[in-house]
């Protein structure tokens, strides 16, 4: 078999999974609004259930759920009957998948649902179907075909489940106003959970600061810069910040003129700086420094005073960056 032909194969499959998943934003309706609100007004988890690779799927929609602020659990279907059951209540609510809507293993747990009163939500290729007839609320999940050759292993159908999961639950989120810091809480572990839980004042300087009084010279600037890696403050006698002398605004004065030793420093130094505050996250100021391709910030308090710097490099070791 060539090359070619094995890459066009390859390029088929996502080809109709693209489509597929085009078709299942057209259908996205009022009901998938009702799921959401559901949720969003449950006391309780989210159940998520389904057999095979529909269980599979179930699975991670039940993980993304509960990282993005709702508790959510995956149930086996057969399981579910055999006493795994006892962990649902009235305040739940139910996602079941099934391509076909007849899963018969499915049945008995949609009955015993109904009948402890826990809401239903139905993920289904076919609106007809018995499972999406008795939920409360059937999400279109039908594909025009599966991308297997013989249209019969789960492939875009799956990937449209999938991705129906997912919009579920950023759409939850952002209804429930989940927050970067609440996602922090959940994930504070690893790169993501410094990346969102370090603050400016975890990693500023607040001793020692370069600060400088409005009629100093650029010798007392270039002292700072040499000590306090490449920054100097120009503030007034109570600390409000009036400017930031940089190394680059030092090569800069030196490529004009040999004689620098005398000029005022308030007259080199950049009276709009970029700044940062305490509490906001540290990935933000990085981001600012980057697309400003500065290396250090002033830390303001509310009042414009200066009460720290941050450094990126303080921030990369940190494990921000």
């Amino acid at each position: 078999m060539s090359a070619d032909l094995i890459i066009e194969r390859g390029r088929r499959v996502i080809h109709m999974e693209r489509d597929a998943l085009a078709d299942a934003e057209a259908h996205i309706d009022g009901a998938f609004a009702d799921a959401v609100r559901m949720m969003a007004r449950s006391r309780g988890r989210v159940i998520v259930a389904g057999v095979g690779k529909s269980g599979l799927v179930g699975r991670k929609i039940a993980a993304t759920l509960t990282s993005t602020g709702t508790p959510a659990t995956f149930l086996h279907p057969v399981e579910s009957v055999h006493g795994d059951l006892g962990i649902v209540s009235s305040d739940d609510v139910a996602i079941l998948i099934s391509k076909s809507g007849e899963t018969a293993e499915l049945m008995p747990l949609l009955e015993q649902l109904k009948r402890l009163g826990v809401r239903t939500v139905a993920i289904t290729a076919l609106r007809e179907s018995t499972l999406a007839r008795h939920c409360d609320v059937a999400l279109d999940g039908s594909v025009r075909e599966e991308a297997c050759p013989h249209d019969l292993a789960p492939t875009t159908s799956t990937t449209v489940a999938l991705a129906l999961g997912d919009a579920l639950a950023v759409a939850l989120l952002q209804e429930k106003n989940f927050r970067r810091e609440d996602f922090a809480r959940l994930h504070p572990g690893g790169a993501l959970g410094r990346q969102l839980l370090t603050r400016v004042s975890d990693v500023m300087v607040s001793d020692d600061l370069p600060l400088l009084p409005p009629d100093a010279s650029m010798r007392d600037a270039v002292v700072h810069l040499a000590k306090r890696r490449g920054i100097a403050l120009v503030t007034d006698g109570t600390r409000r910040l009036a400017g930031v002398i940089t190394t680059g605004d030092l090569t800069r004065l030196m490529e004009g003129t040999s004689d620098i030793w005398s000029i005022p420093a308030a007259s080199v130094m950049t009276r709009e700086p970029k700044t940062a505050v305490g509490d906001e996250l540290g990935s933000a100021v990085v981001f600012r420094m980057q697309k400003h391709g500065v290396v250090a910030m002033p830390v303001l308090d509310g009042g414009g005073h200066v009460i720290g710097v941050v450094h990126l490099h303080d921030l990369m070791r940190a494990g921000v960056a």
